[in-house]
C-alpha cells in the first residue's frame, strides 16, 4: 500500500436510512435532527463515514429515489439549516458525510420533467427519453422495469412513451443529450461547496442506454419468477460509453480536495473492475463489490470470491466490501445470528475499505411483514413474489431502548414501519451494559482495525486451513503479521496450518474471551468462532507476509 492513504481506504463507512433512524418530531419519521442527537452513539462506533439515503425534496413514491429537488431538504427530514448543523457536527467528531446521488432518474414531479413533459418542443424535452410507440401500437420496445412491467409509459398528452427502469413516477435522464451531464454537476456543486465529502451514485451503470432502442434478448437462464430476469440487459447497463460519463463527473469531483465518489454496481469481477477507470481517466474510487452480499455463506466459496477479487484488481485500484444495505437481507438475517460475528470479523478484517448497515452492529434481524403493511413499490406492484422483492423488512427503525417504539420514537407515535418484536431485548441500551453482546463485540472489532495498521492498509494472502469451513487468512505490514481464522461451521475444528511451535497473542474473538497467548500447533476453533491473532516475529508465516501478499 502507498505510503500516502486517504481517508476513505483506511476508514469504516456506515450506512444510515434517515427514515428509519431516529424520529425527533413525533411524525414518526426519522430525521437529521434525530441523527444529530445519536451523533456520539456513531462516533462510540469508531466508524469514520456516514451515508445517507436520499434526504432531497420528494413525493416519496420510493422513498426518496425519486428527487423532486436535487439542491434541498425534504421537509420530512427538516430543513437545510438542519443539514448545515449535522455536516458541521459530524466534521467536529472527525467524521465525514457522503450523500446518495440518484442522477439515472428524476422524480416526474421534478421541473425539468414537468417541461420535458409540457411539449414536443419544449428546450427540455430531450432531457428525458422519449419514443413514438411501436408500428403496431404499445411500448417502443421490450425493456424491462426493476419494479415489474414495461420500462414504458405513454403519455397522453404528447402521444409518446417516457422510459423508466423503476417506477412511472421516476422517468429516466437523457444522458445523450448535452445538457443533462452539466446540470446534474451543478447539483454535485452545490453540496460540495457545502463541504458534503462526496457522494454514493445510484445505479451508476444503467445512466446511458441503448441508442438504437433495440429489444434485449432473451435470458436462458430464467427461473419464471422474477420478469425482469426474463431478460438480458444488455441495452440498458453497463454500455462501454457510460464509462466516459463516469469519467467525467469523476474529473468535475477531483476539484475539490479529497473527495470520494461510490458507484453501485452488481456486477462480476471482469466488468465491475472497469469502473474504477483506466489510462483514459479515474472513475468510481470504489466501484461497490456487493458479492459477500449476494453469496452463500460457504467458507470455500467465499475464500474464492475474495482470491478472484484480489487477483483481478488492478495494481491503483482499493478493494471494498459490502455486507448489508438497504436493498438486501439483513445480514443476521442471511446468515444467523452466531455467524452474524464471524460475518462481522470478515468484512473488517479483509483488505479494503468495509461498508455497514445501521442495525447490523446490534444484530438486527428482519421484520416479517403481511402485504397489508408493505410498502416498498416493488412488493406492492408484484404482490405475488412480495416476499422476495419487498425491501421493507431491511428497513425497519432504529432498536435503541425498551421504551415504546424502542426509543425510536416517542410513546404514542406509530412509525413509518413496525418495529421488531425482539425490541425491547434486542437493542442498543441493553447492548451497551453487556460486555458480550453483538455491539460490544462490533466496537471491539472496530478498535481493533483502527489500532492495527496491518488491518487498515496492509497485504492480505490466504490460507488452506485443512478444514473445508474454515476461511482463514494473514493481513500485515512491516511491523506486524496478524492471523484471521473464521469457522463458518457449527461444529469445532482443529486447524492444519505450516504454523511453528511458537505462541501466538490472541487479539480478538468473536466470543469475547480474554486476550492471552495461544500454542500455534494446537489452534482449535470452537463452533462458529472467529479468531485475530498476533503472530511471533520469528514465525514462518509472519516472514511470508513481510515477503509478499497483495497490497
Amino acid at each position: 500500500m502507498s505510503a500516502t492513504v486517504s481517508w476513505w481506504q483506511t476508514g469504516i463507512i456506515y450506512q444510515l436510512y434517515p427514515r428509519s433512524f431516529q424520529d425527533s418530531n413525533g411524525d414518526g419519521v426519522g430525521d437529521l435532527a434525530g441523527i444529530i442527537a445519536r451523533l456520539d452513539y456513531l462516533h462510540s462506533l469508531n466508524i469514520d463515514v456516514l451515508w445517507l439515503s436520499p434526504i432531497y425534496p420528494s413525493p416519496m413514491h420510493d422513498f426518496g429515489y425519486d428527487v423532486a429537488d436535487y439542491c434541498a431538504i425534504h421537509p420530512l427530514f427538516g430543513t437545510m439549516a438542519d443539514f448545515d448543523r449535522l455536516l458541521a457536527e459530524v466534521h467536529a467528531r472527525g467524521m465525514r458525510l457522503l450523500l446518495d446521488l440518484v442522477p439515472n432518474h428524476s422524480s416526474h414531479l421534478h421541473p425539468w420533467f414537468i417541461a420535458s413533459r409540457s411539449a414536443r418542443d419544449n428546450p427540455q424535452r430531450g432531457w428525458y427519453i422519449w419514443r413514438d410507440p411501436a408500428p403496431g401500437g404499445g411500448p417502443p420496445n421490450n425493456w424491462l422495469s426493476h419494479f415489474g412491467g414495461p420500462a414504458w409509459t405513454f403519455d397522453e398528452g404528447c402521444g409518446q412513451y417516457y422510459m423508466h427502469q423503476f417506477l412511472p413516477q421516476q422517468p429516466e435522464l437523457n444522458y445523450r443529450h448535452p445538457e443533462v451531464l452539466p446540470a446534474i454537476l451543478d447539483c454535485m456543486r452545490f453540496w460540495l461547496d457545502k463541504g458534503v465529502d462526496g457522494f454514493r451514485v445510484d445505479v451508476i451503470g444503467m445512466l446511458l442506454k441503448d441508442p438504437l432502442f433495440r429489444d434485449e434478448p432473451a435470458n436462458p437462464a430464467w427461473n419464471g419468477v422474477r420478469e425482469y430476469q426474463s431478460l438480458l440487459h444488455v441495452h440498458t447497463a453497463n454500455l462501454p460509453e457510460v464509462h466516459g460519463l463516469i469519467r467525467r463527473m469523476r474529473a468535475f469531483l477531483d476539484r475539490w480536495h479529497d473527495r470520494l465518489m461510490i458507484g453501485e454496481l452488481y456486477l462480476p469481477n471482469a466488468e465491475l473492475v472497469r469502473y474504477y477507470g483506466d489510462e483514459q481517466g479515474a472513475e468510481c474510487h470504489l466501484p461497490f463489490n456487493f458479492q459477500l452480499i449476494r453469496a452463500p455463506w460457504d467458507a470455500a466459496l467465499i475464500r474464492r470470491l475474495v482470491d478472484d477479487y484480489e487477483a483481478v484488481l488492478p495494481q491503483h485500484a482499493w478493494p471494498n466490501w459490502v455486507l448489508g444495505n438497504h436493498d438486501q437481507k439483513r445480514l443476521a438475517t442471511r446468515v444467523g445470528s452466531r455467524q452474524a460475528r464471524v460475518a462481522t470479523m470478515l468484512l473488517l478484517t479483509l483488505r479494503g475499505t468495509p461498508t455497514c448497515y445501521y442495525g447490523d452492529e446490534i444484530g438486527m434481524l428482519d421484520v416479517p411483514l403481511p402485504l397489508e403493511l408493505m410498502q416498498d413499490p416493488p412488493a406492492l406492484r408484484q404482490p405475488e413474489i412480495a416476499h422476495l422483492v419487498g425491501r421493507d423488512p431491511q428497513r425497519t427503525p432504529m432498536q435503541w431502548d425498551a421504551s415504546a417504539n424502542a426509543g425510536f420514537a416517542a410513546a404514542g407515535v406509530r412509525s413509518w414501519l413496525p418495529l421488531a418484536a425482539d425490541c425491547r431485548t434486542r437493542n442498543v441500551a441493553n447492548q451497551s451494559v453487556d460486555p458480550h453482546s453483538p455491539l460490544a463485540f462490533f466496537r471491539a472489532m472496530t478498535a481493533l482495525r483502527r489500532a492495527e495498521p496491518a488491518l487498515a492498509g496492509g497485504s492480505f494472502r490466504s490460507l488452506d486451513a485443512g478444514q473445508p469451513d474454515v476461511f482463514a487468512y494473514l493481513r500485515g505490514d512491516p511491523g506486524s503479521a496478524l492471523l484471521v481464522l473464521l469457522n463458518f461451521g457449527a461444529e469445532r475444528r482443529r486447524l492444519a496450518l505450516p504454523l511453528s511451535g511458537d505462541a501466538a497473542d490472541l487479539l480478538l474473538s468473536t466470543a469475547m474471551t480474554s486476550p492471552r497467548r495461544l500454542s500455534l500447533e494446537q489452534l482449535v476453533l470452537a463452533p462458529d468462532e472467529g479468531m485475530v491473532l498476533r503472530l511471533p516475529a520469528t514465525s514462518r508465516l509472519s516472514r511470508t507476509v513481510a515477503s509478499g501478499g497483495r497490497r
